[in-house]
């Protein structure tokens, strides 16, 4: 700003105004801090959505009794017995029933079976006729013991984590890859 002074000549004002520029870059850095905050925040879900199959947990299933050992003692074909699964997942809780076979590998030690084909997942019966699994869906046969012997799967049966407790033979059912050669767990 200008100004006259007594003998008439004029010169610049003293009086420091605010400046536009420092106005402007203020709100700028403002805006930018706010922009940065807000893009955060709004990749946070995205963040989660793309990690939670690394760090998704599932419900641990617990061991299922099947009954006790002398049931089991004189095996001469698999045995089909249920367990009962529950999965808690968040707030849902998820109840199924699922088949197990007991019978004997071939070194004669009891070993309970997945009754869920490798291939694509269809339940796999025990056909007392002809002495072997055969899966309705694609044909896939296998043998007492679970091993493959014809059909797409890529491997045998899948053979269950057991254990003893108190005379009672128990088993911990899990979920297995399909369409792969190694039994790899998915839940």
């Amino acid at each position: 700003m200008y100004a006259e002074n007594s003998e008439g000549v004029t010169q610049k004002s003293t009086i420091a105004e605010p400046s536009t520029e420092n106005r402007r870059s203020f709100l700028g850095a403002l805006l930018a801090v706010g922009s940065v905050f807000v893009g955060a925040l709004l990749s946070v879900p995205l963040i989660r959505f793309a990690l939670f199959p690394l760090i998704r947990q599932t419900t641990d299933t617990r061991n299922s009794p099947l009954g006790s050992l002398s049931e089991f003692g004189s095996l001469t074909e698999p045995v089909m017995r249920t367990v009962q699964i529950e999965q808690i997942d968040g707030w849902r809780k998820a109840v199924s029933k699922k088949a197990v076979y007991i019978t004997k590998d071939q070194r004669g030690q009891l070993c309970v079976l997945s009754s869920i084909c490798p291939h694509l997942g269809c339940t796999v019966p025990w056909n007392k006729e002809k002495k072997e699994f055969i899966c309705p869906c694609h044909g896939g046969t296998f043998t007492a013991d679970g091993s493959r012997v014809s059909g797409p799967a890529q491997r045998g049966m899948d053979a269950l984590e057991t254990s003893v407790q108190d005379g009672q033979l128990l088993v911990r059912f899990q979920y297995f890859r399909q369409l792969v050669s190694d039994k790899e767990v998915v839940g």
